[in-house]
């Protein structure tokens, strides 16, 4: 099924933008483990729409609802199902998209996959929307993890051509909780407002801008994942892919190691309080596809939204000839920082479900 990842962990994503409800099954979570809810709804609140001038008007409560798999508060063993039920669309603003498909977006592949009848109203199955679902995943994730001792942080690490710092050799869990409680997801403020200038600039010439998240996971041992098709970069490179708008993925210094040589890129191994560390990462955390024990890192660019408002060249279906396309309804200037949580919200799926699949209990 296309819309599912992992193996003891599987995660199914169903709905679409202007549906009555988008929705998440997660079958395979251990029993009996606790959700807290106020948390998992402070998770969600970092994706939803309308939340800052950066972000789209629409209005989401992005509140789930549980229809099975918790009882008490805690995982009771059956598969987990939660629906999001939509309530501000404006499905007339895509009426001309039925026949002239935006430029980078999935609206022409999705016509000539299934013939016309796919739904498309606010990008159907396509849509950033359902990055909502997989943040009740994520955040449910994320919560196990971290009574393990292991947490999962990202931010914004640029917008365009604006920076901010990137996280040092060694992230810690406050440092994530701390980003998490901004509006704006940025280790560095200053970056943070050149960033969001970059992002204004770009909504008022009637255009959209990309950026890059960079995410670490801290706390993994040492000998997670496998070699060759199944490592850690492998798993998590095919679900990040599915967040809608990712175009590119690198871990630790990922295409800058092309740049150095052996003696520059290599992370030199030392023992401290009896244990095998390296003095750098630029590994990422992962060798031969196998954690190493150091944070896990990786980099993710978010293209630029599709939906702008300046006229655009696409083509006419029904006529098969050229034609002008003015978009309208409520988009976002910029995705990036809305799709940090979401980041976070893979990786941790994916990696609990690689945790569960060494331990069918998870590493006590």
């Amino acid at each position: 099924m296309s819309s599912e990842f992992g193996k003891i962990l599987r995660v199914s994503v169903f709905g679409q933008s202007h549906g009555k409800a988008i929705g998440v099954n997660m079958d395979g979570l251990p029993a009996g483990e606790a959700i807290d809810v106020e948390e998992l709804q402070a998770f969600l609140n970092r994706r939803a729409p309308g939340r800052n001038a950066q972000s789209t008007v629409r209005k989401e409560a992005d509140q789930p609802i549980f229809l099975s798999g918790v009882e008490d508060g805690k995982t009771c063993g059956a598969p987990l199902c939660a629906i999001i039920e939509n309530s501000d669309q404006h499905s007339s603003d895509y009426e001309e998209l039925r026949d002239k498909p935006r430029p980078s977006h999935a609206d022409y592949t999705a016509w000539v996959k299934w013939g016309g009848q796919a739904d498309m109203r606010g990008g159907g199955h396509f849509s950033g929307r359902l990055t909502a679902p997989l943040c009740i995943a994520g955040g449910i994730a994320k919560q196990i993890l971290a009574r393990r001792g292991i947490h999962v942080g990202a931010h914004l690490a640029c917008v365009g051509t604006q920076s901010d710092a990137l996280f040092p050799l060694y992230p810690t869990a406050e440092a994530f909780a701390a980003i998490a409680e901004k509006p704006f997801p940025v280790i560095d403020d200053a970056c943070g407002e050149r960033m969001k200038a970059a992002i204004a600039d770009a909504a008022a010439e009637g255009d959209s801008i990309g950026g890059v998240i960079e995410c670490a996971a801290i706390g993994l041992p040492a000998g997670i994942g496998s070699p060759m098709f199944e490592g850690v970069e492998n798993r998590l490179s095919a679900a990040i892919f599915g967040i809608p708008a990712v175009k590119g993925l690198e871990f630790g210094v990922g295409f800058t190691s092309a740049k150095l040589r052996g003696s520059e890129n290599n992370d030199p191994f030392t023992v401290e309080d009896g244990t095998i560390k390296t003095t750098s990462n630029r590994a990422g955390g992962i060798l031969g596809g196998i954690t190493t024990g150091m944070p896990v890192t990786l980099r993710v660019a978010i293209k630029p939204t599709p939906s702008i408002s300046r006229p655009q060249q696409t083509v006419s279906l029904s006529k098969m000839e050229q034609a002008e396309l003015v978009i309208r309804g409520r988009h976002d200037p910029c995705i990036a920082h809305r799709a940090v949580p979401v980041v976070e919200a893979v990786t941790a799926c994916v990696l609990l479900d690689m945790i569960l699949e060494e331990t069918p209990h998870g590493i006590e």
